[in-house]
C-alpha cells in the first residue's frame, strides 16, 4: 500500500511533458484544478479527463504507474461519495431507516469521485515528470512579485520542494519498519478496524525519529556547505522560456476556455 503512492517521486523518461519549462507544468496543474471546481456538469469532466489522457499518454508515463496511487486514496473516495450520497437533499430515489438515496446525491458523489481521482492524477503527474530541483525553481520564480511585500518566497519555495521529496522516503522508511517488525511477530492486518489502527501506534515513535534524523541531517549538510538562499544566489541552470513552453500555455488556455463554456455555461 505504501509503496502505491506516487505523489512527490519522479519518473526517468524522455517526453514533451518532462521537456516543458517547470513555470508551465506548475500553471498547467493548478489552472487544471480550478477548472475541476467550475464544472458543474459531466461534459465538462469529459473534457477534463480526455486533456488528462492525453498530457498521460505525452508524458511516457506507464498509465499503471499512475492510478496505482488511486489505492492509498481509496477509503477516502469512498467517504466522501458515501457522505455525498446519504446526506443530499433532494428527489428521493430509495429510502431505508434517516437515510435516504437522492438523483442529486448520486450526481453529486459522482462529480465529487471524478474531481478527486483527476485531482490526485493532475498533482502526480506534474511531480512524476519534474524535479525537485526545477519544481523549487520554478515555484520560486512565480512567486518573485510576493518579494515586493517581504514574503519569503525562496524559503515557502525550498520547503514545498523539501516536503515532496520526502513524501516517498518516508513511505519507504515506514515500509522498512513495517516489515522489520512483521518479521518479529507484530501483525497488522488481522483485526478489527480499531485494533489495525492501535498496532499502527508503534510505528509512529521510529517513523518520527526517522524523520527528524533526516531533517536534522539535511539541515547540517546544508551548513556545512554554507548554503544560504535569496537575493544574489545564481542559477547553474536558469529558467528560460521556448517556443515549446508557449505552445504549452497556449492550450492551457485553450482547455480552460473549453471547460468553462462547456463544463458552466452552456450546459448548467
Amino acid at each position: 500500500m505504501l509503496r502505491d503512492i506516487t505523489l512527490g517521486q519522479y519518473y526517468r523518461t524522455e517526453s514533451v511533458i518532462h521537456r516543458l519549462d517547470p513555470r508551465v507544468k506548475i500553471v498547467g496543474t493548478f489552472s487544471f484544478i480550478i477548472s475541476l471546481f467550475l464544472v458543474n456538469n459531466f461534459i465538462g469532466y469529459a473534457i477534463a479527463g480526455l486533456f488528462l489522457v492525453i498530457c498521460i499518454k505525452l508524458s511516457n508515463v506507464p498509465p499503471k504507474f499512475i492510478f496505482r496511487g488511486m489505492k492509498a486514496i481509496f477509503f477516502l473516495l469512498l467517504i466522501t461519495m458515501v457522505f455525498n450520497l446519504f446526506l443530499t437533499p433532494g428527489e428521493a430515489i430509495f429510502s431505508f431507516w434517516k437515510f435516504q438515496i437522492t438523483k442529486e446525491g448520486i450526481k453529486l458523489a459522482a462529480m465529487m469521485g471524478i474531481r478527486l481521482v483527476f485531482l490526485i492524477t493532475g498533482s502526480s503527474l506534474m511531480t512524476l515528470t519534474t524535479t525537485p530541483n526545477n519544481l523549487t525553481d520554478g515555484l520560486e520564480n512565480l512567486l518573485n512579485p510576493l518579494k515586493k511585500i517581504r514574503v519569503p518566497v525562496h524559503e515557502i519555495s525550498m520547503m514545498m520542494s523539501i516536503a515532496l521529496r520526502f513524501i516517498p522516503i518516508l513511505m519507504e522508511e515506514t515500509d522498512k519498519i513495517m516489515k522489520a517488525q512483521m518479521a518479529r511477530g507484530a501483525d497488522f492486518e488481522s483485526g478489527s478496524l480499531i485494533q489495525r489502527a492501535k498496532s499502527l501506534i508503534p510505528l509512529l515513535v521510529p517513523l518520527f525519529i526517522s524523520a527528524f534524523r533526516r531533517a536534522n541531517d539535511l539541515a547540517m549538510a546544508m551548513e556545512a556547505r554554507c548554503y544560504r538562499g535569496g537575493e544574489g544566489r545564481t542559477k547553474m541552470k536558469p529558467l528560460i522560456y521556448k517556443k515549446r513552453d508557449a505552445i504549452g500555455y497556449l492550450v492551457i488556455v485553450l482547455f480552460v476556455a473549453l471547460v468553462i463554456v462547456f463544463g458552466r455555461i452552456l450546459f448548467r
